[in-house]
C-alpha cells in the first residue's frame, strides 16, 4: 500500500489500526533498527527465516527503502502464528526457458562439491543442488529410484545436480559446458555427464526423493531433522561445512548433506537413536552447537522451513534478545488471546520436549507370519514413514501411491496415516494381541493393496504387506468374515463350479439367485459376478497343446503358471497366450502346482496362502532358472513369487524362493525381452493400423514396469500404444466388489481412467493386464478391455 493508505491504516480506531501503528512506531525507533541491521542473518542470503521478517518490512518508502509497505512479508514465514489467512493473490514470474538440461558434476569429498557450488553460483545455473554418498546409497536399495542412477557414475562421495535453461537445446549445453570447462581447470571434480531434456525428469526425481529415502536408513538410529535448515552466504558455505563437519566428528557423527548448495542451504541431519537418552541428549548439544555455528557467519538456522518448535529454543541466540522481544510484541499485539498456532516462534517449549518416544523406552517386537526382518519388524516398517507426504498426490502428479487418498482426499487414507496410526497402537498397546484395534481396522479399510507405495514412498513403507498382516493377526481374536473366506477360497468354489459351468453361471448371471449372492457375502449390486468359462485352461492344455502348429524350430522352453484367475475366468485369454508363444517358436510347459493365494494374502488369511507358496516353490525351485523361466498372466498372481513368496514361506525355503524370483516374468517381460533379443521379428504380425489405449496393473508397476507391456504392444509396425496415465483402477481384486467400498472403487476409476476410456475413439482397443481392471472397466464405462497377449495373438500373421 501506498504511504498514504498507510497513514490511513494508522488512523483507525480498531484492530488493523493498532496493528499498523504499532509497526510503524517499532521500525522508526532507531535502536530497532540498528539491533535489527546488527542482529539478522546476512541480506545477501535470500533463504533466511528465522523469526519474524521485520527486516524486510524495512524496505518501505517509509522507513529506510523505496517499496510499497506490504504486510505481507511479515505473515510470509511467520507459519500460522499471526492470522488465519482465507485468501491470498499470488505474484507469478514468467516461465523460464523451456529447454533444460543438467550437469550431474561428481566429486570425492564434500569440501570439493562446496568449492564447486560457489564456481557454479558465477554461471547462469537456475538450479544447483547437493546429493551425498549416504543419499546415493539409499537410492539403490529403492525399486523406484534405483532405476534412476543411470548417471551415476563410479562411487562420488557427492553430486552437485546443476541446472541450466535455454531456449534451444544448444543454448542450453553451450551453459553447461562452459562450467564443466571451468570446474576442469580449477581441478573440481572428476566426472561431469550431461543429462539431457528427457531423462532430467527421473535424475530430480532422484534428487527429489532425498529426504524420504533417509528414513530407509537400518535400525533405530535415523538422519533426524533439527539442524537441516541452515543457511549461510554462498561465500561463507565451503568454509562453514568444513567447521560443520569438523563439529560433528567431535559428536562421533557422520551427517547427511544434500539440497540447496546454490542457495547456501545444505539440509544437514545427524543420524541419531531418539529412543535411547544418549540420542536424545545428542539432539540438544548438536542443535545447540548448529545455531552458534551460524551466528557465527551470520547466517540463517531456519533457511526455509520455519523455526516450529524445534529450532524456535534458539531464535534469541539467532537474532538476539532486544529482536526476540520485539517478536513478541508483535504477536501478542497480532493475537493477544495466543490463539494462533502457539508455541511456535516465541515462547516455543525446549526442543527436548514433547518427544515421541520417551528415551530409554524398549521398542515393542510383534511376531508375525510375514517377514519384515529386513526392517527389524512391522512396527519399524511404520515407523519407517517420516512424514513427507509423497502418498497426499494428487491424480494429476502420476503415479499409483495412493488410491484411497486421490478419492476422499482424508488424511487416514494416505499411506502416512496408516502408519501413524499403525505406529501408535503398536508402539503403546498392551494387550494380549495388539493388533486387535477398530481403529487400525479403520484406518486400513480404504486400503486397496496396490503396492504403490512400495514404489513410490521414498521410505518404502509397504502398506499391503502390513495390511495382510494386521487382518490375520485381527481376524485370530475376532473371526474370519463369511465374504472374506468366500474371496479367499474362490479357487475353491470355481473349481466346484467348472464341474458343471452352465449351472454355476445360471446361478452367477440370474437376477434372482445371483442378488441373492450378493446380498449374502455384501457385494455391490451394480457389480456382475465374474462367470466361470466352459473349460478350464488346464484341461484345455491336455486336451490341444499337443496339435497347436508352431514353427519346428523350438527357441525355449517355458513353464506357464496357471493362476487361478485364468484357469476357471480367463480361459480364452489363457489358450491365446499358450497358442501365441507355441506360433512364435516357445515350447510351453505346464506341470500341476497349486494356485498362487493371492486372493488369500488379500483377505489376510496368511495360513493358507503360506501352503500355497511353499507348495509352489517346492514344485519349481528345481527346473526354473535363467533358460527355462515361469511365465504368468495375471500380475497380482505372478509376482507373488517376486514379492510375497520369500517373506511368507518357512525358513528352509527362503533361500530356494529368492533363488526362484529372479526367473519368474510377466509375459509382457518374457515377450519384451525375446523381442530385444532378436528372437521375434516385425513381419511375423500384420502391418494394419491400429490404436491402443493401455491401463497397466498396479503390482505390475509397482514391481515390473508398464513399459514392457507397451513396448510388445508397439511391436507390431503400425500399432500406436498409449500408456494411460492412471494409478490403480479402483477394483483392486475384491476391494470394488464390496458394497460399502463401491462408492470409492469408482470414485478412484472416476480419477483417470474412467474418462480416458470414455473419450477413446471406437475403433481403439482398451488393453488391461489385470483381470480385475478389466471387469472395472468394463463395470464403470460399458467399454471392454482385453489382455495385450489377445492383442499380440489377434495381430499373429496366421
Amino acid at each position: 500500500i501506498s504511504q498514504d493508505d498507510f497513514d490511513r491504516k494508522c488512523g483507525q480506531k480498531d484492530l488493523e489500526g493498532q496493528l499498523y501503528r504499532q509497526i510503524f512506531d517499532e521500525l522508526n525507533n532507531p535502536e530497532i533498527r540498528e539491533e535489527i541491521h546488527a542482529q539478522f542473518p546476512k541480506k545477501s542470503i535470500h533463504r533466511r527465516n528465522t523469526g519474524y521478517a521485520v527486516d524486510e518490512l524495512l524496505k518501505a518508502e517509509f522507513f529506510e527503502g523505496k517499496e510499497k509497505f506490504n504486510f505481507c512479508k511479515l505473515l510470509a514465514g511467520s507459519e500460522g502464528t499471526l492470522a488465519f489467512t482465507t485468501e491470498i493473490k499470488i505474484s507469478l514470474d514468467p516461465l523460464p526457458d523451456p529447454v533444460e538440461i543438467v550437469v550431474a558434476a561428481h566429486f570425492e569429498s564434500i569440501h570439493e562439491s562446496m568449492k564447486s557450488a560457489q564456481v557454479a553460483m558465477r554461471h547462469p545455473a537456475t538450479a544447483v543442488e547437493l546429493m551425498d554418498k549416504i543419499i546415493l546409497d539409499c537410492t539403490k536399495e529403492s525399486i523406484e529410484y534405483s532405476k534412476n542412477r543411470y548417471f551415476v557414475e563410479g562411487d562420488p562421495e557427492a553430486i552437485l545436480m546443476i541446472e541450466f535453461r535455454g531456449k534451444t537445446l544448444e543454448e542450453a549445453m553451450a551453459k553447461g559446458k562452459a562450467l564443466v570447462e571451468d570446474l576442469q581447470k580449477e581441478n573440481l571434480g572428476y566426472a561431469y555427464p550431461i543429462i539431457e531434456p528427457e531423462k532430467v525428469a527421473s535424475a530430480w526425481a532422484l534428487r527429489a526423493a532425498g529426504l524420504g529415502l533417509l528414513a530407509n536408513i537400518p535400525g533405530d538410529p535415523k538422519a533426524v531433522a533439527c539442524i537441516e535448515d541452515t543457511a549461510v552466504d554462498i561465500e561463507d558455505l565451503a568454509d562453514y561445512i568444513d567447521e560443520f563437519d569438523q563439529m560433528m566428528v567431535e559428536f562421533n557423527q557422520k551427517p547427511v548433506h544434500y539440497a540447496h548448495a546454490g542457495a547456501g542451504e545444505i539440509h544437514l541431519r545427524p543420524v541419531l537413536d531418539l529412543k535411547k537418552k544418549e540420542g536424545v541428549e545428542d539432539f540438544y548439544k548438536i542443535s545447540k552447537a548448529s545455531a552458534e555455528l551460524v551466528k557465527k557467519y551470520q547466517g540463517s538456522l531456519s533457511g526455509e522451513h520455519g523455526d516450529g518448535r524445534v529450532r524456535a529454543e534458539f531464535i534469541p541466540l539467532m537474532v538476539g534478545e532486544k529482536n526476540y522481544e520485539l517478536f513478541r510484541r508483535i504477536k501478542y499485539t497480532w493475537d493477544p488471546k495466543n490463539i494462533f498456532n502457539p508455541g511456535k516462534i516465541v515462547d516455543a517449549a525446549p526442543m527436548n520436549k514433547f518427544l515421541r518416544y520417551e528415551p530409554g523406552m524398549e521398542t515393542p517386537e510383534h511376531k508375525t507370519l510375514i517377514d519384515f526382518s529386513n526392517v527389524g519388524g512391522i512396527l519399524r516398517m511404520a515407523e519407517k514413514c517420516n512424514g513427507s507426504g509423497d502418498c497426499r498426490k494428487l491424480p494429476g502428479s502420476g503415479g499409483t501411491m495412493c488410491p484411497s487418498y486421490m478419492a476422499t482426499r482424508n488424511e487416514k487414507d494416505t499411506v502416512r496415516g496408516r502408519a501413524n496410526t499403525l505406529r501408535e497402537f503398536l508402539t503403546l498397546d498392551k494387550k494380549e494381541n495388539a493388533f486387535n484395534h477398530p481403529e487400525i481396522k479403520e484406518a486400513l479399510d480404504l486400503c486397496l493393496s496396490c503396492k504403490g507405495c512400495t514404489a513410490e514412498c521414498p521410505s518404502n513403507v509397504d502398506m499391503a504387506s502390513m495390511k495382510a498382516e494386521f487382518l490375520y493377526q485381527y481376524q485370530k481374536t475376532n473371526g474370519i468374515p463369511l465374504r472374506s473366506k468366500a474371496f479367499a477360497y474362490i479357487n475353491e468354489l470355481n473349481e466346484l463350479g467348472s464341474k458343471v459351468p452352465g449351472i454355476a453361471n445360471f446361478f452367477l448371471s440370474n437376477s434372482l439367485t445371483g442378488n441373492l449372492m450378493k446380498k449374502i457375502l455384501n457385494v455391490a449390486p451394480s457389480r456382475n459376478l465374474p462367470e466361470i468359462s466352459p473349460i478350464s485352461l488346464r484341461k484345455w492344455y491336455k486336451k490341444n497343446y499337443t496339435s497347436l502348429l508352431g514353427p519346428e524350430k523350438v527357441i525355449k522352453s517355458v513353464y506357464f503358471f496357471v493362476d487361478e484367475f485364468t484357469n476357471h475366468n480367463d480361459t480364452h485369454i489363457g489358450i491365446k497366450a499358450i497358442s501365441l508363444l507355441k506360433k512364435l517358436g516357445y515350447d510351453v510347459k505346464m506341470v500341476d502346482h497349486e494356485e498362487s493365494g493371492r486372493s488369500a494374502l488379500s483377505k489376510g488369511l496368511l495360513p493358507k496362502a503360506k501352503k500355497h507358496a511353499e507348495a509352489n516353490v517346492r514344485i519349481f525351485a528345481d527346473f526354473i532358472d535363467g533358460n527355462t523361466p515361469l511365465i504368468g498372466l495375471e500380475p497380482s498372481a505372478i509376482l507373488s513369487f517376486r514379492d510375497e513368496y520369500p517373506r511368507i514361506v518357512s525358513p528352509e525355503l527362503v533361500s530356494a524362493a529368492k533363488k526362484l524370483k529372479f526367473h519368474v516374468k510377466l509375459i509382457d517381460e518374457f515377450l519384451g525381452q525375446e523381442i530385444a533379443a532378436g528372437n521375434i521379428k516385425p513381419e511375423q504380425f500384420t502391418s494394419k493400423t491400429q490404436k491402443i489405449k493401455l491401463h497397466g496393473h498396479c503390482h505390475q508397476k509397482a514391481l515390473s514396469s508398464v513399459s514392457w507391456t507397451h513396448k510388445i504392444l508397439s511391436f507390431p509396425s503400425n500399432y500406436s500404444v498409449e500408456t494411460i496415465p492412471s494409478g490403480c483402477c479402483g477394483m483392486a481384486g475384491s476391494f470394488g466388489y464390496e458394497a460399502e467400498h463401491y462408492e470409492v472403487s469408482q470414485q478412484v476409476g472416476e480419477l483417470v481412467l474412467f474418462p480416458a476410456v470414455r473419450n477413446a475413439e471406437e475403433d481403439t482397443i482398451i488393453a488391461a493386464p489385470g483381470t480385475s481392471c478389466r471387469h472395472q472397466i468394463v463395470d464403470g464405462t460399458g467399454r471392454k478391455a482385453i489382455h495385450p497377449v489377445e492383442v499380440l495373438w489377434d495381430a499373429l500373421e496366421k
